[in-house]
C-alpha cells in the first residue's frame, strides 16, 4: 500500500473519530486487530456498542479506487467485521451489569471531491455515516 493511501487513510480515520464525537458517541478504541482483521473506531452511541468500518476515497480522478466507499464495502469484508466484532466481544472485560450489550456495525464514509486541477489537491471531504450498515 503506497504511503499516499496510509496517509489518507489515517486522515479519513481521524475525521470519522472527529464525527462521531461530535454526534455523541464515546470513542472506546481504535485499530482493534484480530485474526479476522482490523475495527477502526469501537465507540459507544448510549447503551448501544458500535463497531465502525470507516471508508476514504479520493474522486475516482485520483486513482484510489472505483466507486463509492459504500461499494467498496464487500460481502467478504462484511464477513470478516462480523467475526472481529465477536472476537471484539468475546475478549472484551465487561463492566458491571453490561453483560450483554446491544452492538451494531456501521460504516463512516469520506469522500473528498477533487481540488484544484493539476494542483494534486483535495477538496473538502464528504462524510456519511450509515448505522447498521452490516447485517449478517
Amino acid at each position: 500500500m503506497s504511503m499516499a493511501r496510509v496517509r489518507l487513510g489515517r486522515q479519513g480515520e481521524r475525521l470519522a473519530q472527529q464525527h462521531l464525537l461530535k454526534a455523541g458517541y464515546r470513542i472506546v478504541t481504535a485499530n482493534y486487530r484480530c485474526r479476522w482483521g482490523e475495527i477502526d473506531i469501537v465507540a459507544e452511541d448510549g447503551e448501544e456498542l458500535v463497531f465502525v468500518e470507516v471508508r476514504t476515497r479520493r474522486s475516482s480522478g485520483y486513482g484510489m479506487g472505483y466507486g463509492t466507499p459504500q461499494e467498496s464495502l464487500t460481502p467478504e469484508k462484511a464477513e470478516h467485521l462480523h467475526l472481529a466484532a465477536q472476537d471484539y466481544l468475546q475478549n472484551r472485560v465487561p463492566e458491571p451489569g453490561r453483560d450483554n450489550l446491544n452492538w451494531r456495525i456501521d460504516l463512516v464514509s469520506i469522500s473528498f471531491a477533487a481540488g484544484k486541477a493539476g494542483k494534486g489537491g483535495i477538496g473538502p471531504p464528504l462524510i456519511e455515516h450509515l448505522k447498521y450498515a452490516v447485517q449478517l
